[in-house]
């Protein structure tokens, strides 16, 4: 007996001497996404940050990441929560507009704009919990809408005058998410928003000293949330991601730039436009009156060296921002540094986004953590449509059709991507 005993474990020693690691492990553990709005991906380099630090050691860290275009804060976050380049998801601005009506409306109040959100393509929430996952989401964008008459289960949306720099309403709000969402509600999946470094980036710019602090702020907050997910015995059944929606550029200021008025170019006049989107930092849209197109567009058309525009059907590709019905016909945006006005310049922001995605001070940090992900694992640069089927395969559930795929970060987990039920899946299109 114990001589068959001893050939056993030679033949076979993981199964008979120890329990062997799951190779497959998806679906087991529960997944946070988190947002620190406009963290741009060097923005630890000159800044102490001893928890991301820890983090990336404990985890994976990308060298960046490159979001879709309008690299600003709702489209660029529907395609985290979708897997879609934004022309094909339809969240194209910050702001709800009808072309018909005149009327827009700011960024806090399209939120509740369900048409807006809801016009086909489901966000991961509603897809998990299709799919028997329970889910929550904490000022996320998009968290307030309702999609083909179904809602987050769990959610809270923040008051209409919020500060998104405020710490201790940060810890608050860690606190909720893992003792009461995670532990005491058993949710498997959360997405998590901060506002902050993106007020502070804005406000000062993004060399600025605020923008540091702001900085060690994100720092100390992301060694709470780990602290916190460990005292209430998360820490081995969860996965966490960190990332941004877009980074940011420093806005030229004084009497040595030229600065892009519209109105200051020969042959452009807004009485040709029968609606318009600008005065929006560096990006712009336009809808020209009935046969005014084409004399807006050769008017604007090299009107200034640092103004890119476009028709919409002649928009770059790589840029995904043509096919979607709610792009107007004409297409702006301005190189880093300059900002879009209409009539004069009023726009005082030191920093911004909304430029070109290929250009770096636009691409976001990425860091993951947990059960399921490598340690110090150091990963090239990919796009962020591709974090929503890693999303899928760590939650287990069917994805929806994407313009991702698992194949681009699959090399960061333990399982190397391997399906549960199906030997491997790329979940893209």
């Amino acid at each position: 007996m114990l001589l068959a005993l001893s050939v056993l474990l030679l033949i076979f020693p993981e199964s008979l001497s120890a329990p062997v690691r799951d190779h497959c492990t998806t679906g087991k553990n529960k997944l946070l996404l988190i947002s620190f709005d406009g963290f741009r991906w060097d923005y630890d380099r000159d800044v102490d940050t001893p928890n991301l630090d820890k983090m990336a050691e404990e985890g994976v860290k990308a060298a960046y990441v490159t979001p879709p275009f309008l690299t600003i804060t709702s489209p660029t976050h529907f395609t985290l929560l979708s897997g879609r380049y934004v022309e094909n998801h339809g969240v194209i601005h910050n702001n709800w507009f009808n072309t018909t009506t005149q009327e827009k409306k700011q960024y806090y109040m399209t939120q509740f704009v369900d048409e807006y959100w809801d016009n086909g393509i489901l966000p991961i929430w509603i897809t998990a919990q299709r799919q028997g996952k329970k889910t929550g989401s904490l000022h996320f964008p998009g968290t307030a809408a309702t999609y083909q008459k179904e809602t987050i289960q769990v959610k809270e949306v923040e008051p209409r005058f919020y500060d998104y720099t405020n710490e201790t309403a940060w810890k608050e709000n860690v606190d909720k998410v893992m003792k009461e969402w995670f532990k005491d509600q058993d949710l498997d999946f959360v997405t998590l928003y901060f506002g902050d470094p993106d007020s502070t980036g804005h406000k000062y710019g993004p060399d600025s000293p605020e923008r540091r602090w702001a900085v060690k702020k994100v720092d100390r907050t992301v060694g709470y949330i780990r602290e916190t997910a460990e005292k209430h015995g998360l820490s081995d059944h969860l996965n966490i991601i960190i990332t941004a929606d877009h980074g940011m550029s420093t806005v030229f200021k004084g009497e040595q730039v030229k600065e892009i008025i519209l109105t200051d170019i020969p042959g452009f006049s807004l009485k040709d436009l029968k609606f318009h989107m600008v005065d929006y930092g560096p990006s712009g849209l336009l809808l020209p009156k009935e046969g005014m197109l084409e004399k807006v567009y050769q008017a604007l058309k090299g009107g200034h060296p640092n103004l890119h525009v476009y028709k919409k059907e002649d928009m770059p590709a790589r840029l995904h921002y043509s096919k979607h019905p709610r792009i107007l016909p004409i297409v702006l945006y301005a190189d880093p540094g300059y900002v879009i006005n209409g009539f004069y310049t009023f726009q005082t922001n030191k920093g911004e986004h909304g430029y070109d995605n290929e250009v770096m001070d636009m691409k976001p940090f990425f860091r993951a953590v947990g059960p399921d992900f490598h340690r110090n694992l150091l990963v090239g640069p990919f796009e962020t449509v591709n974090v929503y089927p890693l999303m899928c395969h760590l939650l287990g559930i069917k994805p929806e059709i994407n313009d991702g795929s698992l194949d681009n970060t699959r090399h960061m987990l333990i399982s190397n991507g391997e399906s549960c039920d199906s030997g491997g899946e790329s979940g893209g299109i």
